[in-house]
């Protein structure tokens, strides 16, 4: 256990021994302050009593910890440590949302940084079906956990239920995710998966159609505006209804590269405002 804990703390022996001390002597002292500030306030009833002592000790345990942390040298770890629980808590209000994708992430970086201190929404988790997938680089730059899916387990397992429970999350958001999502998937986030699609449906989705294949269809046909459509995802490729669309010119003699550039920057405006709608209903 010791040796996990310390593992986990990433110390060395010297320094995980001296956090040891620091809880038991903090605790020790926070135990004593708690039983000398109850005993100053002459309360008779043992149930008020017992109550008002826990209360009390929550209050004073991380002044108790890190005054004794001080003279041990350990004031930095301690107060990392406070902050993280006070964290833990604070987001355990929150709607946790999943992102899944496949590729560099700059749909996901966008919308981990719009809600990276939102007072009710919590990126908890990024899951790739790539393992050298960008955005998985990107959690790791934004200290988030992520997952990555195998196909078999995801198309004929649980779809990974247990993980994404595990994690508390409530909400999905697909951010360049390629692969069709499950229906055991669907059917346990009913209208809590949202997608976002480079055109502008009902036209140009479905099975094979994203990146530079939408762009390169919609050129193709001559179109004089395409853009985005985001929309919540049910059993069919690009289907679900729709939550929001936004434009953008098609010029005469756009390439598909000229065409995707200025549908990132509609994505980039627009998708993690939409979702920040969407979870505020």
């Amino acid at each position: 256990m010791f040796q996990k804990l310390r593992e986990k703390w990433n110390v060395s022996w010297v320094r995980f021994l001296l956090i040891i001390c620091t809880f038991a002597i903090g605790g020790s002292l926070c135990g004593y302050a708690g039983k000398e500030i109850l005993a100053a306030l002459s309360v008779d009833n043992n149930l008020i009593r017992i109550i008002l002592y826990i209360f009390i000790v929550c209050i004073i345990w991380p002044l108790c910890v890190l005054a004794i942390s001080i003279p041990f040298g350990q004031f930095s770890f301690f107060k990392n440590y406070i902050e993280r629980i006070a964290g833990r808590v604070s987001q355990s209000k929150k709607v946790r949302v999943a992102i899944f994708a496949s590729g560099t992430g700059t749909n996901a970086r966008k919308i981990i940084e719009h809600f990276k201190n939102h007072p009710s929404i919590h990126i908890a988790l990024v899951v790739s079906n790539k393992p050298d997938a960008g955005v998985l680089e990107i959690a790791k730059e934004h200290h988030l956990p992520s997952l990555i899916i195998k196909k078999e387990k995801f198309f004929n397992g649980d779809s990974y239920l247990h993980e994404l429970k595990e994690t508390r999350i409530n909400f999905i958001v697909l951010a360049g995710f390629l692969w069709k999502v499950p229906s055991a998937l669907i059917a346990a986030y009913p209208n809590k998966i949202i997608n976002i699609h480079p055109a502008l449906l009902p036209k140009y989705g479905g099975k094979g159609m994203y990146g530079h294949f939408v762009h390169e269809a919609v050129i193709q046909s001559k179109e004089k505006e395409s853009g985005i459509t985001i929309h919540y995802v049910d059993d069919r490729y690009d289907h679900g209804s729709t939550i929001f669309q936004a434009t953008c010119p098609v010029f005469e003699n756009d390439t598909p590269d000229e065409l995707a550039s200025r549908i990132h920057v509609l994505e980039h405006e627009h998708y993690a405002k939409v979702i920040e709608q969407c979870l505020k209903k």
